[in-house]
Parts: C-alpha cells; sequence; structure tokens
C-alpha cells in the first residue's frame, strides 16, 4: 500500500464543508490544525492511500470551485514511512461500493505535474537527445550492441510521448500541443545530425546494426505496442520508468538515426524502410499508452472535461487505429515482395 500526506490549506470558512465531504471516503488519518497566533486559516493533514486519494482530491475540489483558487492549495507529500503501520484491510466478500476512480497507485493531478516536466524541451533534452543520438550512430555503424543500448539509456523520449497519451486522456491541448512539439524537436535532431554524420562517415552497409532497420515487420510492432503499455503502466503506478524508458528508446531512437545514416550514404530505399520502422513505433507506443490511460480510468474532473477529452480520445484513437490498418498493409506487401 502506497501512502501519501495531504496538506490542504484553505479559507475557515469551508473547513465544515470539506470534513462533510471527505468524511465516508476512508481516509486513514486526518487532523485539523487551526492557527491561534495569530488567527489564520486552518490546516489540513490527511493520510490516504492509493484507493481514496484520487477520490479525496476531487471532492475537496470540488468544494473549492474553480473561483478564488488563491484562497486554497493542496500538496502531496511522499511517505517514506509510518508508525503505527497502516495495515490493508483483508477484502471482504460482500461487493464494495463501486468506486468512482480506477486505482492506479497515482492521483491525475501527480501523473499531470510528472509528465508536464519532462515534455520541456529545455537544454537538458537537447543535450541529451545530442549526444544519443551520437552514440547510436556510432554504435550502429560499429555494429556494437552494448553501446547502442547505451545510447537508448541516456535517450530522453519517454516523456514527451507519454506527455502525449496524458494530455490526450484529459483532453489537454495545451499539454498535446507540448508534448507534440517536444517530439518534434527531439526528431529534427536526430535526423539533422545523423544526417551530418552518414555525409561525412564512410558508407558501411555491412553492419547488421544498421541494417536491421530498415526491415519492418510485425515483431516489431509488438516490441512497440509492449513498450509503449509498459510505459504508461510506469507512469500511472509510480513505479521506474528506466527500463521502459530504454524500451521505448529502442524503438524510436535507432531507426530515426537510421534514416538520417542512410540518406547520408545515398541510400533512399534503406531509408524508406527505417522511417516505416519508425511510423510503426510511434503509432503503436502511443496508441498502447493510450489504450492504458483509457483502461485505468485517466478522466478530467468535471462533467464538460470529461466530454472534450472523450472526444479527443476517440478521434486520436481512429486516427492511430487508421494508420496502424494502413502500415500493417503496408508490412505485408513489404515481406510479400522483398525484392521491391
Amino acid at each position: 500500500m502506497t501512502t501519501r500526506q495531504i496538506l490542504v490549506t484553505a479559507p475557515k470558512s469551508t473547513l465544515t464543508y470539506l470534513v462533510r465531504a471527505i468524511r465516508d471516503v476512508g481516509v486513514i488519518d486526518l487532523r485539523v490544525l487551526e492557527a491561534t497566533d495569530p488567527p489564520g486559516d486552518p490546516v489540513l493533514l490527511i493520510l490516504a492511500d492509493d484507493d481514496d486519494r484520487q477520490t479525496l482530491l476531487d471532492r475537496m475540489q470540488a468544494v473549492f470551485g474553480p473561483e478564488n483558487e488563491d484562497d486554497w492549495r493542496i500538496t502531496l507529500l511522499p511517505i517514506e514511512a509510518t508508525i503505527p503501520r497502516v495495515e490493508e484491510e483483508d477484502e471482504k466478500e460482500e461487493p464494495k461500493e463501486r468506486r468512482e476512480f480506477a486505482s492506479t497507485g497515482r492521483t491525475r493531478e501527480e501523473i499531470y505535474d510528472s509528465v508536464w516536466r519532462n515534455a520541456r524541451a529545455d537544454r537538458n533534452y537537447i543535450t541529451f537527445v545530442v549526444l544519443s543520438t551520437i552514440v547510436a550512430a556510432f554504435g550502429m555503424l560499429a555494429d556494437n550492441v552494448a553501446v547502442v543500448v547505451g545510447a537508448m539509456v541516456i535517450a530522453p523520449l519517454l516523456g514527451p510521448n507519454l506527455a502525449l497519451a496524458v494530455g490526450i486522456a484529459l483532453g489537454d491541448g495545451k499539454l498535446m500541443g507540448k508534448a507534440l512539439m517536444t517530439n518534434l524537436v527531439g526528431v529534427a535532431i536526430v535526423l539533422a545530425l545523423s544526417l551530418a554524420i552518414g555525409l561525412i562517415w564512410p558508407p558501411d552497409l555491412a553492419a547488421k546494426e544498421l541494417m536491421s532497420r530498415s526491415e519492418v515487420g510485425f515483431d516489431g510492432m509488438a516490441i512497440a505496442l509492449a513498450s509503449g503499455a509498459a510505459a504508461a503502466l510506469s507512469l500511472v503506478s509510480g513505479l521506474s520508468s528506466a527500463l521502459v524508458g530504454v524500451m521505448v528508446a529502442v524503438a524510436l531512437l535507432p531507426p530515426t538515426a537510421a534514416i538520417g545514416l542512410f540518406v547520408g550514404f545515398g541510400q533512399p530505399t534503406l531509408a524508406v524502410g527505417a522511417a516505416t520502422l519508425l511510423a510503426v513505433n510511434v503509432v503503436c507506443v502511443n496508441l498502447a499508452a493510450q489504450a492504458v490511460m483509457a483502461s485505468r480510468g485517466i478522466t478530467p474532473r468535471t462533467f464538460y472535461e470529461k466530454k472534450v477529452a472523450a472526444r479527443s480520445q476517440w478521434i486520436s484513437a481512429a486516427i492511430s487505429v487508421g494508420l496502424l490498418a494502413a502500415l500493417a498493409a503496408l508490412i505485408w506487401w513489404r515481406l510479400l515482395h522483398p525484392a521491391t
């Protein structure tokens, strides 16, 4: 069981409504601290677990409303340990009251804050994209698997792709735009740098690591789907995303770098193969991430926002499924006509 300390500062006039709103949610512990010298607004200390945090946050925000956001603040604090220890309740045979939100391990607000920070095309992002591209390009040219894997470790491609999936799930156009821009910046840097390497480096079409990126198969589609699903699960559950970040980078960075290298080598046919692989991986990673977000109930808070988000989800899903079907047909055609 993962617990969080929720710190709430709010006007005294809302205290009664707050306590009433969260009374039946099932918080582990609740303390109200009232400032006496000098008199001021009360502070609520709430200890909550995974199952209750989202409901708690939504009910409190409903009490405050969208107005006067400067008068209140909700802060979530991580907890290393609490004494006495919180025991997990045994599941009862009787069906429990249906919860409004699925238990994901992290609240909507925690997920949003995490992806927003990791979707920025800042100096660190650009630096790591440049470094990982150099390592990946020369690793493929040297046919060195270990070096290529090392490039995956430092590639920062997980953040903007997850941010895009969260933006679609929440119907947040600002987050989607930011994620798309960061992804485009990353891809542009990889293509430009790998093209420059391909123009100045002697062509080497015997390297298996490089040539494998010009071939597209259904196995690669399965890998990309699994990578996207694992990335989204790591985000919503709060588990470590280091390894799944490598998985996503495997699906995205080498094909992109291979496109630039093949163009620099004057091999347009091979470049088209690498571009097809990249397109398949991008669509699969994002489609799988969107499916996980939907299955875990990552939705906005208000009814109107949910309607907007549902529309964006359906549009995105339709586009992704259509592209995936077209790419699958193209893969099948290439398998039947390997010479072309």
